[in-house]
């Protein structure tokens, strides 16, 4: 091969713009969509289109699902990979409003960047199929997919207490505040009541945490979202209250202690508050409920200070028919439960510290086994259900708490006060928000006939042009301040009406975009019927485990209400999904005031894509991540200048070392299973170990031993790959060559070293015949100088392990 005329050294700025072109013209990324043999759907999460363009960590992420996608490809299947862009969001508002520009304007620029960084990067995307949440060819069907839950009764509109950013001027889910501060600006967040839109995705909360027990997806990201639906099998108890008509209903998983219940606890914003309050408490409990209402939901959960102020009402204890006060407190949350709670200090920590700051009864109701009814609780609650045993509770008295949980239960159900219920930490989704970019909720509000949705033939309701997109403090969305634009006909009766002028979270583009990427040229229907049975659902999915609850579990909720509704046959999303890592720089994460951020950029200009995108993957184990350092690039580098050098040097004369196929047959045996597993690092690092026996001692290597490792190689360094493909003699796609088979014969030693041990002491290493017998072995040790010499005698014994061990006792 050393005639032909191959550049040299390896040039990746040559090499790189060539293949990408060819790929392109070729067609050789496109997805035969209508009519593949063995479909495989890889899918990567798509990208906020940022204006500082791609960063490292989407560059990490992305390889380590196109090295997936390629690899799957060889192995024969019909890949299809698509990419878009998460664009809609406050994200983008926040950069445009930062810079002076306008976000319709904005981002398709940062659109247009990202897709030159990403083909710079060499991934295998059918960009046919690329979507964009922004564009009203894609909303239109966000809209749809609103409209579907609408009609399903799962879409519903209500007043709710949420938490509000002064600075961003949107609520914000839970998720997003960290410290009682706004995630994105770090301002003091505050709670408001505002009326919301909201899913019913509890009611799904059920369905989605046994799947879970389904799928094939990182046991980290499963577990995140147990806990987030976080079931729990209890009771709901009802309290009469002295003197009211009403009562008061509460949730616990802890029945058996009732009678230990000394108080009631209501959320500051419980809608009883204002019914039950004395006129003598009236002043204190309306100043409680402003200051609550100031204070963001996760600060309200977390703080330790207790607070809290009595209502002036008693309730009924059904248990004993004992009068107990009824306070509020702000560690109680409307949003979870019934936004009430029966206070057992005598069992809950909590309770026990809110009972010793305002001096409230404490009650044991439970006892360990070496403890009484009399026994004093000392300076902390007892909480030790295991082997607890019920005292002070009447004819429960002895029973083991799990029994008791049930028996009293059903005690208090037989009189009408309680029943046995299971409850779910999952709570709707609300998917309002009060600002400009995203999609109009496709809503018109009419006097005469309510809430009533846009008709599916008006869509999509088209987010205008406004140049005054800024939010304000008002908790009304932008939009509202153009009436050209909401004033419409009521789509029933006609009359004058009012559009939705909130947007729908962003949450909710990215919940289904899988299903249209398929059909994604489509403009009559959201998904293509045959191709979405064809496709979906995904088969491999990769992302960040930052998305494990919102994302992923949203998406497994728009797609279990679409399987309901009929319009898909499957309602799990992912069959397959893997969290990668984070990458770190020099030891500490990434920011812009420690001025380590990496740009892609520099690195693909300065060692090419291929280099770059290996060493990413050499960082470490891809579903841990890794440390970039400089200096270790130019070690991938150097391997790709020598799997160059060697398809340039290769020679056909003769016949392959034997010694050297051998170790091709385990390098491809490993890679194989190595990539399979999103292995990288170890399966780089089989390739350049085969490398170095390859070119031992600089031997001119045969055309048969370094063919397989292109292909190989081919995942990881496309383009190199295609390059060296080409040189090798072939006119096609390295991807459409296939992956090579092993041969196991050639995994099996023909030789073996073999210890040898006199009396327990290592005399000496043998190279022997693997299948070499105790006899024969024996004789090789005793005809070996340096073994023999310990060993004089006839050995009174021989330990034998074959391919490891003879052990001479003399």
């Amino acid at each position: 091969m050393a005639d032909q005329d191959l550049p040299t050294p390896y040039l990746p700025a040559d090499i790189e713009p060539k293949w990408q072109a060819r790929w392109a013209e070729r067609g050789t990324n496109r997805a035969a969509l209508d009519a593949p043999a063995r479909p495989f759907y890889a899918l990567m999460m798509f990208p906020y289109p940022s204006a500082e363009g791609l960063h490292v960590g989407n560059l990490f992420a992305f390889t380590g699902s196109d090295i997936s996608a390629r690899f799957h490809r060889l192995i024969g299947h019909d890949v299809f990979q698509p990419l878009g862009f998460d664009a809609f969001g406050i994200h983008s508002e926040n950069y445009a409003l930062k810079v002076g520009a306008h976000p319709m304007e904005l981002t398709p620029k940062n659109v247009a960047n990202f897709t030159r960084q990403l083909e710079r990067a060499g991934f295998m995307v059918d960009w046919a199929q690329k979507v964009d949440t922004s564009r009203p060819d894609y909303y239109k069907w966000t809209q749809w997919v609103f409209l579907q839950l609408h009609k399903q009764g799962l879409a519903y509109k209500k007043a709710a207490a949420v938490n509000w950013c002064p600075t961003d001027k949107t609520v914000l889910a839970n998720e997003q505040v960290e410290g009682g501060l706004c995630e994105r600006c770090g301002t003091p967040v505050e709670q408001r009541f505002l009326e919301q839109w909201f899913f019913r995705i509890s009611d799904y909360a059920g369905r989605l945490l046994d799947n879970l027990d389904t799928l094939d997806w990182s046991p980290i990201t499963t577990q995140a979202q147990r806990n987030w639906i976080g079931r729990s099998q209890g009771a709901e108890l009802s309290f009469a209250l002295d003197g009211h008509a009403d009562h008061v209903t509460v949730f616990t998983t802890r029945a058996d202690t009732i009678f230990g219940a000394t108080y009631l606890v209501l959320a500051p914003e419980h809608p009883l508050v204002a019914t039950i309050t004395t006129d003598a408490q009236r002043a204190a409990v309306d100043a409680y409920v402003e200051s609550a209402r100031k204070q963001d939901l996760i600060s309200r959960k977390s703080t330790r200070e207790k607070t809290g102020v009595f209502t002036g009402a008693m309730a009924i204890n059904p248990a004993t028919g004992a009068p107990i006060p009824v306070w509020i407190a702000d560690y109680v949350l409307m949003e979870y439960g019934t936004g009430a709670i029966m206070a057992v200090p005598g069992h809950d920590e909590r309770d026990f510290e809110f009972a010793q700051v305002f001096g409230l009864p404490i009650v044991r109701v439970v006892a360990a086994p070496e403890h009484d009814a009399a026994t004093p609780l000392g300076d902390a609650a007892y909480t030790d259900d295991a082997d607890g045993r019920l005292v002070n509770s009447g004819r429960f008295d002895g029973l083991a708490v799990a029994e008791a949980k049930r028996e009293v239960t059903a005690w208090l159900a037989a009189g009408g006060h309680g029943r046995a219920v299971t409850n779910y930490r999952l709570h709707d989704w609300c998917i309002s928000r009060q600002r400009y970019w995203g999609p109009p909720i496709p809503i018109i509000y009419c006097d005469a006939c309510g809430a009533v949705p846009v008709p599916e033939s008006q869509l999509p309701v088209e987010l205008p042009f406004i140049p005054d997109f800024k939010p304000d403090d008002s908790g009304i969305s932008p939009l509202a301040r153009h009436e050209e634009w909401y004033r419409v006909p009521c789509p029933t009766c006609g009359a004058p009406a009012r559009r939705e002028t909130d947007v729908s979270d962003t949450f909710l583009d990215s919940a289904w975009y899988f299903l249209r990427y398929p059909s994604a040229t489509r403009d009559d229907v959201p998904f293509d019927p045959t191709r979405t049975r064809t496709w979906l659902p995904v088969d491999s999915y990769i992302g960040g485990n930052e998305h494990a609850v919102l994302h992923l579990l949203y998406s497994r909720f728009i797609t279990m209400v679409l399987k309901d509704a009929g319009h898909i046959d499957f309602e799990e999303p992912f069959t397959r999904f893997r969290a990668h890592g984070m990458i770190i720089r020099e030891g500490a994460k990434m920011s812009k005031s420690k001025g380590n951020v990496i740009n892609p950029d520099q690195y693909m200009e300065q060692w090419g894509a291929d280099a770059f995108r290996m060493y990413l993957m050499f960082l470490g184990p891809y579903e841990e991540g890794g440390d970039f350092r400089d200096q270790g690039i130019s070690g991938v580098r150097r391997f790709l200048d020598r799997l160059w050098a060697s398809v340039r040097d290769a020679s056909a004369a003769g016949a392959p070392d034997a010694e050297v196929v051998r170790k091709l047959h385990r390098t491809i045996k490993k890679v194989g299973e190595d990539t399979a597993t999103l292995g990288y690092n170890t399966a780089i690092a089989a390739m350049m170990e085969y490398l170095n026996v390859l070119r031992r001692g600089e031997r001119v290597p045969h055309r048969d031993e370094v063919l397989p490792l292109v292909q190989l190689a081919a995942p990881y360094a496309p383009h190199l790959a295609e390059e060296c493909w080409a040189q090798l003699g072939h006119s096609g796609s390295v991807f459409d060559a296939g992956w090579p088979a092993f041969d196991a014969a050639q995994l099996v030693d023909d030789e073996v070293e073999l210890v040898v041990q006199v009396n327990g002491k290592v005399r000496g290493k043998l190279r022997v015949a693997a299948d070499i017998t105790q006899e024969a072995a024996l004789a090789l040790a005793l005809a070996d100088d340096a073994i023999s010499k310990f060993a004089t005698g006839t050995p009174k014994k021989v330990i034998f392990v074959p391919k490891r061990l003879l052990n001479l006792v003399v």
